[in-house]
């Protein structure tokens, strides 16, 4: 996955910077973004600030250890149905 320019505190500035009153043309056009990134970045980061962001990616990073622990956790479930299958 690509790594992002700009940081969860930088991309939050961004978006005070549009709340306090810039149109999201002339910040694309200054941060050098795209129109589609800002209104992406808005939906995902809209009305956060710097701890909920980082509270945001801790949980996404937890959730993502948990489904590769579920994924290998059913793995062995399936390997082991599979081999008691065999023996009787």
């Amino acid at each position: 996955m690509k790594r992002s320019r700009f940081t969860e505190e930088q991309i939050i500035g961004i978006l005070k910077e549009h709340q306090a009153g810039l149109g999201a043309k002339e910040l694309c056009r200054k941060h050098g973004i795209s129109d589609a990134t800002f209104y992406k970045w808005r939906s995902k980061y809209g009305g956060m600030d710097v701890s909920d962001a980082k509270k945001l990616k801790a949980l996404e990073a937890e959730n993502a250890r948990l489904k590769k622990m579920l994924a290998e956790h059913m793995l062995d479930v399936a390997t082991l149905k599979e081999m008691l299958g065999k023996n009787f």
